[in-house]
């Protein structure tokens, strides 16, 4: 038999994050992906956790999503005991007796039902899939929408939303059978009863994760409050360090760069005890960016372990001086200290995270585990120092299961049966590997990057990306002047501070650029520039005229590298 200490030590990371889609003016939702999100990954995430008692996770959260899902549960009783309006146009049309009656309206009502993947979720129910077809067809011709009935948008948003339920739920919940089974000519009771379910499975996410984490099966950690790039905001010189050449914003850096990243991080982690009731020992710095800056203010607020990208750590290996040990200067699966700073950092195994990112979504479940398997194995059979060793797997928690068949369903269940119960692998948290006592070996220091290429080139580097850093910025130096000026009181000024963090975010600079698809950029760089018009009005002055043009356009091109960024449904590129 194996003993404990003897296995090789995994850890599997799931990361769930979406920006700020509040208009925090008016509270109104500008996308929908964060209850979409919820109804669907978060609950089945939890759901498999739960019925693998004996599988470990890491499960990081950012803040602003935590307070969205809080939103989203007080919005929905506010509707079912007041009848206050839903601050979600998509969510209002399952719940409202009357749909959109203008052309406008109902064009637009297709469009956001048709934003899901073909395959996996439209072509999957054959009602929805003859009501998507209709649905295209009326978009080339809307001048056929005259003869269109009501019901036929009642049952295309009642599919729509069955199609984006948890795969756990649908198997689960008898309400949702009968719901699929019935076909077409729902009633508003009927939407209604959908819309009771949808109010559960969000209310359900942050509890279940909660307790997954009091039995000790998961390790919640963190990331800053608003999901920005930490060590572009302490220094744009920052994206020099893995790319030399890189062209930076004409602005020189980021106003006070420096006391907004402390902000973000003490903020996040006072949002996350609101929810969660405990501090985190752990941060996945938003996009993993990392730098010596980043770790050392990651110190300061008492965080024992972080992570990121495989080619941050290769990077920085590749600029040590010469004469180290070999298998030390090239070993991804270890915890890695930064000089003398006390925060342990784990680097991802890109090869073994992108397969299930983007690979095995076409391949049988049991082939898929299997070839996991067979990849830790190789690894554990060379590891000549297992005590020492981790594996880290890290990815988004949501964007990928809409690839695979039945939201992962099947692939989710073999993988931490497989895990659990192998004889030479076990599953761990980075805590509890902590609590083991490795021995971390040192950098004298990090190149500064993320994980896409081990670089911030996703995020700056490109004009238009540029040009969104110097719109920040200038946003930036006069809240500075105003909050100096004292002419705001204390709530102004929170409310204020508040929209500027949505504006810092780092999905706006995710999108920019001209090969992402243009009907996602469009819709993230206008809500980009919809916070920062909010920002200006709340410090009580006139939105600069040239918020109204587009900043980016994007190419209708596939996403960068296939990586999916939250909110982002195959769907965005039809």
């Amino acid at each position: 038999m194996t003993n404990d200490d003897d296995k090789l030590q995994v850890v599997l990371c799931w990361h769930m994050h979406q920006p700020e889609y509040r208009d925090l003016r008016s509270g109104e939702y500008q996308l929908p992906w964060t209850y979409l999100h919820a109804i669907k990954d978060y609950v089945d995430m939890a759901g498999h956790l739960e019925a693998h008692p004996a599988a470990r996770a890491v499960v990081n959260f950012a803040p602003i999503l935590l307070d969205q899902l809080a939103d989203y549960c007080s919005q929905l009783e506010d509707y079912e005991q007041h009848c206050q309006a839903l601050r979600d146009p998509l969510l209002a049309a399952l719940a409202e007796p009357t749909l959109p009656a203008d052309a406008a309206g109902r064009l637009r009502l297709i469009t956001q039902c048709l934003r899901a993947n073909d395959r996996r979720i439209i072509e999957r129910f054959p009602v929805f899939q003859r009501l998507a077809t209709m649905g295209r067809a009326l978009l080339k011709q809307p001048e056929t929408l005259m003869y269109t009935s009501n019901q036929y948008f009642v049952d295309l948003v009642v599919w729509y939303h069955l199609g984006w339920l948890a795969e756990t739920a649908r198997r689960s919940d008898g309400r949702i059978r009968r719901l699929q089974d019935q076909q077409h000519g729902y009633s508003l009771h009927e939407r209604r009863q959908l819309l009771q379910i949808v109010r559960e499975l969000i209310g359900s996410v942050i509890p279940r994760f909660r307790a997954l984490a009091e039995r000790g099966q998961v390790e919640l950690a963190f990331s800053p409050e608003a999901h920005p790039i930490l060590p572009l905001l302490l220094d744009f010189n920052a994206a020099r360090e893995a790319l030399p050449a890189a062209e930076l914003p004409l602005v020189a850096a980021y106003p006070g760069g420096e006391e907004r990243a402390r902000w973000h991080l003490s903020q996040g982690l006072v949002t996350f005890e609101r929810h969660f009731g405990l501090r985190p020992a752990g941060c996945w710095p938003s996009e993993g960016g990392l730098s010596d800056g980043t770790v050392r203010l990651l110190a300061e607020q008492g965080i024992r372990w972080c992570a990121s990208g495989e080619s941050v750590l290769r990077n920085s290996l590749s600029r040590q001086p010469p004469g180290r040990d070999a298998a030390t200067r090239t070993c991804q699966h270890r915890a890695y200290r930064v000089g003398d700073v006390p925060v342990d950092c784990f680097f991802r195994d890109d090869g073994l995270s992108d397969l299930i990112g983007f690979r095995y979504a076409d391949w049988h479940a049991d082939d898929a585990v299997g070839n996991l398997l067979h990849h830790l194995e190789e690894i554990a059979r060379s590891c000549t120092d297992r005590r020492n060793c981790v594996v880290t797997i890290i990815l988004d928690g949501e964007n990928a299961w809409e690839y695979y068949p039945e939201n992962a369903y099947h692939f989710l269940h073999q993988l931490y049966e497989g895990l659990s119960a192998h004889a030479t692998l076990e599953l761990t948290t980075f805590s509890r590997f902590l609590a083991r006592q490795p021995r971390p070996q040192t950098l004298p220091g990090l190149v500064a990057g993320s994980w896409v290429y081990g670089s911030f080139s996703t995020w700056i580097g490109d004009p238009d990306k540029n040009r969104g850093w110097d719109l920040l910025a200038e946003a930036k130096h006069h809240f500075d002047q105003v909050q100096a000026s004292g002419r705001l009181d204390p709530e102004q000024l929170a409310a204020a501070e508040r929209q500027l963090a949505a504006c810092e975010g780092s999905d706006w600079f995710w999108w920019f650029g001209d090969y992402n698809p243009a009907a996602s950029v469009m819709d993230f760089e206008r809500l980009f520039r919809l916070h920062l018009s909010n920002l200006y009005q709340a410090l009580g002055l006139e939105p600069p005229a040239y918020l109204a043009q587009q900043i980016s356009q994007g190419s209708g091109a596939p996403a960068m590298g296939g990586v999916m960024r939250p909110g982002q449904s195959s769907g965005d590129d039809a």
